[in-house]
């Protein structure tokens, strides 16, 4: 088969034994044999955030990230209070367009895209107004590859009696981190990025007090509700509505693959890719648009070229052409493209990527000075 190396924040480059998972003889997903597959990978995605299943959930959807972000914002939200979204990328932008879907009162906390939020901002909003009930921020605005202070951000949240959601699809199952330790009550992902698995299945994390709390909150989606789609599976071992079978076979291997590789092996694995990365570009003469002491590790957003040459859309089907993708970027404000570090690849893939820019470059009349 095939192999392409996919640059782009996601899907993952996959490995094929986790392709070939999903050719399995045909289910009807109402058999428990099946209600027992979904258990086995609840409580796997449970043990990558290290989440005790005595006080936290593992809740699947069938969908993609964005799912997630509709089903915790509508779900959770009580009557007659707020969510805070501290919004420095176009991940969080989205967020506060959902609430403003659901007609949610929700506070725009906006901040610089190239930059962490302003913590002290964060407390002085959250004192001023008792009301605020819900605290949304994402842990890696992958739009830009800038990793937020979780800890710190949850930390206030909790002081202020506020619950903490987190967006985690671009970390989930790359950078290791634990739900209790940083202060996380929700978290979120979807098995096409960290998990390296298929695109379909989606899924929150969650303290289970909080989710059967949430029944008492008004059921604003009919599909995406937490309360609704968490106690149909603990009654019947089964999803409200057809779930992805297939997706669902690919993640059990790609968490038997997870483990197998083991946290922090995996981990480091992606920092090689990353460093990797940065090499490429420094010898080619390129620019990072974010300040390094801020980025994650597994998205590096570099800016366009100041060369009247520079084509993206040439140099993308250059690159994909010979089996590499590579993605626009989310600064409004900047031209950038960006380089990602997930999925099933390392250093040497990188180095064969930067050969083939180095050649679309000259190829497309680009002069650099690399170092």
């Amino acid at each position: 088969m095939k192999r392409n190396i996919l640059l782009n924040p996601g899907p993952a480059t996959t490995t094929d034994s986790v392709k070939m998972a999903q050719v399995v003889p045909d289910i009807c997903p109402r058999e428990e044999e099946f209600g027992d597959v979904m258990r086995e990978v609840a409580q796997g995605l449970l043990q990558i955030v290290h989440a005790d299943e005595k006080e936290f959930s593992c809740v699947l959807f069938c969908g993609s990230g964005t799912l997630n972000m509709d089903v915790c914002l509508n779900s959770l939200l009580p009557e007659d209070k707020k969510v805070l979204v501290v919004n420095n990328g176009a991940y969080s932008t989205r967020a506060v367009d959902i609430c403003c879907a659901y007609g949610l009162p929700a506070i725009d906390l906006q901040a610089w895209v190239d930059d962490v939020p302003d913590l002290k901002r964060i407390e002085r909003e959250l004192a001023d107004d008792p009301d605020i009930a819900l605290v949304y921020a994402t842990h890696h605005e992958t739009g830009t590859g800038v990793l937020n202070p979780i800890r710190e951000i949850g930390a206030l949240a909790h002081a202020h009696g506020a619950i903490f959601v987190v967006d985690t699809t671009s970390t989930y199952a790359m950078l290791p981190f634990s739900m209790e330790e940083e202060n996380i009550d929700f978290c979120m992902a979807s098995a096409q990025k960290g998990l390296q698995a298929m695109t379909g299945l989606s899924f929150v994390i969650g303290r289970t007090s909080l989710i059967e709390a949430s029944m008492r909150n008004p059921v604003r989606s009919y599909y995406c509700n937490l309360y609704q789609q968490y106690i149909d599976f603990k009654k019947t071992g089964q999803m409200r509505f057809t779930p992805p079978v297939q997706t669902i076979y690919a993640a059990k291997q790609a968490l038997a693959e997870y483990f197998a590789e083991g946290e922090a092996a995996k981990a480091a694995r992606h920092a090689r890719v990353a460093q990797a990365i940065h090499r490429g570009l420094a010898a080619l003469g390129l620019k990072e648009a974010i300040r390094r002491e801020i980025q994650s590790g597994l998205v590096v957003s570099v800016l366009y070229p100041e060369d009247e040459h520079w084509d993206f859309d040439r140099v993308h089907d250059y690159c994909y052409a010979r089996g590499f993708t590579i993605y626009p970027g989310k600064m409004q404000a900047k031209g950038t493209f960006r380089l990602c570090a997930l999925g099933a690849i390392d250093e040497t893939d990188i180095e064969a990527f930067f050969r083939v820019l180095g050649e679309a470059l000259q190829a497309t009349g680009i002069v650099l000075s690399g170092k």
